[in-house]
């Protein structure tokens, strides 16, 4: 893979390499892309409702009554706070957009966070539906639901026009006098149809069991083919990927009814309805924006973006010509289609699976296909290739939606060439890694404790840490004991092993909930490292000090020193470059430890000097090291000071210490006075001897 620096030291694919690449990378890709596209539309709406209000605070400064002016001063206020909240709105979707990663080359698809037919009219550009009723609604039965007055369904079209047709569509070629304005309509005749139905995940399931949670399956119904994939029900989940293709077969027009059911499944007694969707296909099949396999954005013969409609882009194209009876498609040289004197431009190279390029048109004509809407008359939004979002209702409880199911539906006629295998969309398996942590030193740790003998400030300083999710499994430090300076060493290992899904960024941890659950539960959580700092206390509970938590895709890079460690890296993390540990897989540095104190203010507790080094499953065997200091690969002994050792181990020594520590001036002055008075009583002794023999001669 090539890669470039981003800007604040980040390093990015630039090329994404085509062996990890799968179905839920465009699926993942086009999420963001639907994510933008809505933080867009809410900062156009905050626009447009603060230009509303600020044009209604004019009106109101307009006036000249008091009355006016006093409530045009509340309106202002109200627009101000309006103003303030939707400048955070606006302010927000800007840093979301700074902080996004540039996103690696993906082909992408169309993800509707809504029904197709709400996309395309309920695909009754001809074809239109109408219900029958049972009897006559009276006044009696006013109150009654229609829906137990239907007894089937009428389709068709009814249109009303003028005689004589006008002379454009008498002179068409192949004009039909017997069917008027009906013409190019699809015989009715029996058609077998082989259906895909494709289901990615539900979301926001109505809970089903005591415990708040379901044991989620998918039933499919078509006609009178049904497939439960009970066996494959995912315990206790609300939101569960399925990640499923299922393959039925129907004839229209009489199975053309598709239902996607979500059921609970429990151990003892019947399963319970969460909620169904109901999908047309006839109208489907039948209409012109051709929403039988969706058309993609780029044409591959291989890997995750392969083409998967039996027919290639050019013979779509020829039959919509021929179907809607306009010239074309003429390709031309310098990569060039002319479609309805309409010229459309695209590559007209192919790379195969071995590399080797090849002359091809299937670009070109995918390009027309992808303006279809473009041509004259005849032209429409043809259906990409989509995952589309539905409601799941139930009809015990009418009118309440119970969930949200995405999925898509593909549609390939029997008397046509046969359609590939089904696209694999099976959820991925997270891959195993291992995080090493290497806790070296503590540094400025807030003193806590008073020593017992001296009364001076100090701490028994340990660090604890864990992955988030796996709290149970947290390791602990030895303890630093009796640090006077908040300095701690340690040269301790702490080793978390986990399972991650990279496109997602999460976590999978799978545990049961309690010991009576049949299965385990899967959770999927952000990958966050917790590192804590305590005071060790013999006699009571230990006191927290302070922490820092670390989201191992996105967190400050460490500083070298710990004089360079600041609790800016904490408040302006937004600001800093970041780093992750799943690119960088090794960096070592200061972070600093945080704790709130009493006026709810973040304040600096500690600095630690932390190392941190992910390897996967594989490199874990391959190369183990052991906790703490243990073998494999041990961790050397920390030179501790002495008073890091308990005072009743040596109490005379640390005596000595905290004497020599807190009085070793006086001590100095002391001595030095002692020393002057013993040199002065020694002149005093020595003087009068020296001034007899002075006076003597001797």
């Amino acid at each position: 893979k090539k890669k470039k620096k981003k800007k604040g030291g980040m390093e990015e694919d630039d090329e994404t390499d085509e062996r990890v690449l799968d179905w839920w990378s465009k699926y993942f890709a086009s999420i963001e892309t639907l994510k933008e596209i809505i933080r867009a539309q809410e900062a156009a709406q905050a626009e447009a409702e603060e230009k509303e209000d600020l044009e209604i605070a004019a009106e109101a400064a307009d006036s000249r009554s008091d009355d006016f002016l006093l409530r045009g001063s509340k309106l202002k206020e109200k627009s101000k706070e309006k103003k303030s909240s939707k400048d955070k709105k606006k302010g927000q979707a800007a840093d979301c957009s700074e902080k996004r990663p540039i996103k690696p080359k993906v082909d992408e698809l169309l993800v509707y966070n809504k029904e197709l037919e709400s996309e395309y009219g309920s695909f009754e550009d001809w074809l239109h539906t109408f219900n029958l009723y049972r009897g006559k609604a009276g006044d009696d039965d006013e109150h009654a639901l229609d829906d137990d007055r239907i007894v089937g369904r009428f389709k068709g079209s009814l249109c009303m026009y003028k005689l004589p047709l006008s002379q454009e569509i008498t002179r068409e070629a192949g004009f039909d006098p017997n069917m008027g304005m009906f013409q190019s309509i699809p015989h009715n005749d029996p058609i077998n149809i082989l259906v895909r139905v494709y289901v990615v995940r539900a979301t926001d399931l109505h809970p089903a069991d005591i415990n708040g949670k379901a044991d989620p399956y998918i039933v499919i119904k078509l006609g009178k083919s049904e497939i439960k994939d009970k066996e494959n029900y995912i315990s206790k989940q609300l939101n569960p990927v399925f990640g499923k293709s299922f393959d039925m077969e129907a004839t229209f027009p009489m199975e053309s009814m598709l239902t996607v059911s979500v059921y609970d499944w429990d151990l003892v007694g019947t399963d319970d309805l969460i909620g169904e969707t109901k999908i047309d296909l006839e109208n489907r099949f039948y209409s012109k924006f051709r929403a039988t396999c969706g058309i993609s954005s780029n044409y591959s013969v291989h890997g995750y973006n392969i083409w998967r409609d039996p027919l290639k882009p050019s013979q779509i194209l020829a039959k919509l010509c021929k179907d809607a009876k306009i010239d074309g498609p003429h390709y031309g040289p310098g990569g060039k289609v002319k479609v309805a004197n309409r010229i459309f431009t695209g590559p007209t190279e192919i790379e195969d699976e071995n590399g080797l390029k090849k002359q091809t048109e299937e670009h070109l004509a995918l390009t027309v296909l992808n303006h279809w809407e473009e041509i004259p008359r005849v032209g429409c939004k043809l259906v990409p290739e989509h995952v589309e979002t539905r409601p799941l209702l139930n009809p015990d409880k009418p009118g309440i939606e119970q969930g949200r199911i995405e999925m898509w539906v593909d549609m390939f006629p029997m008397d046509m060439p046969a359609p590939g295998p089904a696209i694999d969309i099976s959820p991925r398996k997270p891959k195993s890694f291992e995080l090493r942590v290497i806790i070296w030193n503590t540094d400025d740790v807030i003193l806590e404790d008073d020593a017992f003998m001296t009364g001076e400030k100090m701490s028994d300083i340990y660090v604890r840490g864990w992955l988030k999710g796996q709290q149970e499994d947290k390791q602990d430090t030895d303890v630093h004991y009796h640090s006077l300076t908040g300095e701690g060493n340690f040269n301790w290992r702490f080793v978390f092993p986990f399972d991650y899904l990279v496109a997602e960024e999460k976590i999978v941890i799978s545990k049961k909930e309690s010991m009576f659950s049949w299965d385990e539960t899967e959770y999927k959580i952000p990958p966050r490292l917790t590192l804590q700092v305590w005071d060790a206390d013999h006699f009571s509970a230990d006191d927290f000090l302070g922490a820092i938590e670390l989201d191992l895709n996105r967190f400050p890079r460490g500083a070298k020193t710990a004089k360079q460690c600041s609790i800016d890296m904490i408040r302006n993390e937004q600001e800093l470059p970041t780093i992750s540990i799943f690119k960088q897989k090794r960096v070592k540095g200061w972070w600093p430890f945080v704790a709130r104190d009493e006026n709810d203010e973040m304040e600096l507790t500690g600095k630690v000097e932390a190392e941190l080094h992910l390897v996967t499953g594989e490199e874990a065997e391959k190369s183990a090291v052991g906790l703490g200091r243990n073998e494999p690969d041990p961790l050397e002994k920390p030179n501790r000071p002495d008073t890091s050792l308990m005072w009743f181990l040596g109490p005379l020594k640390s005596i000595g210490y905290f004497i020599w520590r807190n009085y070793r001036w006086l001590i100095l002055k002391t001595l030095g006075l002692l020393l002057l008075l013993l040199m002065l009583g020694l002149f005093l002794y020595s003087i009068p001897g020296y001034l007899v023999k002075k006076m003597l001669g001797a």
